[in-house]
């Protein structure tokens, strides 16, 4: 019988520009897109190959990244999605991550990788092939799915 694991139903890929998808391993748990995300689960954070060079300027960004390198093409972890909201006001989105006029995906239980796993992304999300899958969990034997 063939599971939802076995399918990979049970996650996606998400493509994320650098830096930002480094600031998400070293602690950003809030990622800005510009429309409603209706999967939870878990979800591999791929670091895509372009890059946000404005976005090295910032302060907060600037303080996550320091001392990291920004891998590029590669899935550097993974997390688990568990919510996705429009934009409340800096009232009710308390995080400094979060930017106005945009819906914020709530990222928890995220485990960066050893080791950078060369992979392609797309977007918005995507399934991942079995390959990939095996290869990011051989890196995390503890971690609980």
């Amino acid at each position: 019988m063939t599971t939802d694991l076995d399918r990979g139903d049970w996650i996606r890929g998400i493509t994320i520009r650098q830096p930002w998808a480094t600031c998400i391993l070293a602690g950003k748990r809030t990622e800005n897109r510009p429309m409603n995300w209706p999967w939870r689960g878990w979800i591999l954070i791929h670091a895509g190959k372009r890059m946000d060079r404005p976005a090295l300027h910032d302060s907060l960004v600037a303080t996550a990244i320091r001392g990291r390198h920004l891998h590029q093409g590669a899935v550097i972890g993974i997390a688990r999605l568990t919510d996705c909201h429009p934009d409340l006001g800096p009232e009710r989105c308390t995080s400094p991550w979060a930017q106005r006029d945009t819906h914020h995906l709530v990222l928890d239980d995220v485990h960066e990788l050893p080791l950078p796993v060369p992979a392609r992304g797309a977007l918005p999300a995507w399934r991942p092939t079995q390959d990939l899958v095996d290869r990011v969990l051989q890196q995390l034997p503890d971690l609980q799915l």
